[in-house]
């Protein structure tokens, strides 16, 4: 039996939340378009039970299947700005402060050329 990441096994709150909401979204959207289970399964190539288990927000569900039943209901493009490094606004004010206020000087060799 493979060893489960301890983030399968015990996702943290928010992690955990966001999955549910994901799952939650899907149902809904695959709901909207009066598409069973079993369609989407079709589409993607998965049992009818990795669906349900995506709609339910299981964290043991892979990304490629979570991508996927996106993909299979045309919300794949909402994926996009996921992890968007322009839009980490964290990240880019600590980029900002580590950045050197002043250019390196150069230090110039001397030429011994006289």
């Amino acid at each position: 039996m493979p060893n489960r990441s301890a983030i399968t096994q015990s996702p943290p709150a928010a992690v955990a939340q966001a999955l549910t909401r994901l799952g939650r979204n899907l149902r809904t959207a695959r709901l909207r378009r009066q598409l069973r289970l079993q369609d989407v399964a079709d589409r993607l190539g998965v049992s009818r039970l990795t669906i349900a288990d995506l709609e339910k927000g299981k964290p043991s569900a892979s990304a490629a299947a979570y991508l996927g039943a996106l993909w299979s209901l045309g919300l794949l493009s909402q994926a996009d700005n996921l992890g968007d490094p322009d839009l980490d606004e964290e990240g880019r004010i600590l980029e900002s402060v580590r950045r050197p206020q002043q250019a390196r000087r150069r230090r110039r060799r001397l030429d011994n050329d006289f």
